[in-house]
C-alpha cells in the first residue's frame, strides 16, 4: 500500500502518464486500481482529515477552526473533452475554478472544483457547505470583495457563519499583502509544486479534488515528519 501511495505522489509531482510509472514501483494498472477505489470510498478525504487534526493538535490548536479563508484559483484545463468548464472572463481563462476553504494555518478543509465561468460568490456556497457539521467552533469565514452581495446574507441565515469581507486598499497602486488572506493565496502557491496541478488534465472533476487532496497529504506528511 505505502509504494502504491508513493507511485500516486509520484505521478502528481512528475505528471507522468499512469502507463509511464517508473519500473520501481507496482504495476500501474495496480496502481490505478486503487486510485478510483480510494477516491470513490472516500479513503484518501479520511486519510487527508486525520492528518491534518494531527498536525493542528501538534502545534496546540483545536481541531475546529475558529476562522477559515475562502478563495478561488482559475485553471487551465488540457482535455479537449470533460465536465464542468467554461471561461472566466475577468481572467481569459478556459477551464475550471477551483474553490478551497482552508484554516490560518493554510491547511485545507474542503476542496470543489466547478466550471470557470461561475462567479465566487455563485460558486462559493457550495464549498461553504462542505463545512456543515463538521467544524464546532467555526464562526467566521474571511474573503476578499469578489464574494460581495446576497451571500454575505446567505452564509448567516443557512449556516450562521459570518462572512467577513476584506478588502484592498484603493489608495495603493502596488501589491498588497492582505492578512489573513494571504493564507488561502500561499496554499494555491504549494499547488504548484506539483506538475499534475499546473493544469487540469482529468476529465472528471472529482479527480481533480482527489488530486489536490493527495498533494495536501503529501505536504502533511512532510510536516509530522520533522
Amino acid at each position: 500500500m505505502r509504494d502504491i501511495f508513493n507511485a500516486i505522489f509520484y505521478l502528481l509531482k512528475t505528471d507522468c502518464q499512469w502507463r509511464m510509472l517508473p519500473g520501481c514501483f507496482p504495476k500501474w494498472e495496480l496502481v490505478y486500481y486503487y486510485f478510483p477505489k480510494w477516491k470513490n470510498s472516500g479513503v484518501i478525504e479520511q486519510i487527508h482529515e486525520l492528518l491534518r487534526d494531527r498536525i493542528r493538535k501538534k502545534v496546540g490548536r483545536n481541531e475546529s477552526p475558529s476562522l477559515a479563508l475562502i478563495d478561488s484559483q482559475s485553471i487551465k484545463i488540457t482535455r479537449l473533452g470533460g465536465e464542468n468548464r467554461g471561461i472566466d472572463s475577468g481572467k481569459m481563462i478556459k477551464g475550471r475554478k477551483c474553490h478551497i476553504i482552508t484554516d490560518t494555518m493554510g491547511l485545507l478543509f474542503a476542496v470543489v472544483i466547478h466550471a470557470a465561468n461561475v462567479h465566487d460568490s455563485k460558486g462559493a456556497i457550495d464549498v461553504i457547505a462542505l463545512l456543515k457539521g463538521r467544524f464546532g467552533r467555526l464562526v467566521k469565514i474571511v474573503a476578499d470583495g469578489g464574494y460581495r452581495g446576497e451571500l454575505i446574507e446567505k452564509t448567516k441565515t443557512t449556516f450562521g457563519w459570518i462572512l467577513e469581507i476584506v478588502l484592498r486598499s484603493d489608495h495603493s497602486s502596488k501589491f498588497v499583502v492582505i492578512p489573513p488572506k494571504w493564507v488561502v493565496e500561499r496554499t494555491f502557491a504549494w499547488f504548484e509544486s506539483y506538475r499534475k496541478l499546473s493544469k487540469d488534465f482529468e476529465y472528471l472533476i472529482d479527480t481533480s479534488e482527489t488530486m489536490i487532496q493527495f498533494a495536501m497529504i503529501k505536504l502533511m506528511l512532510s510536516r509530522i515528519k520533522k
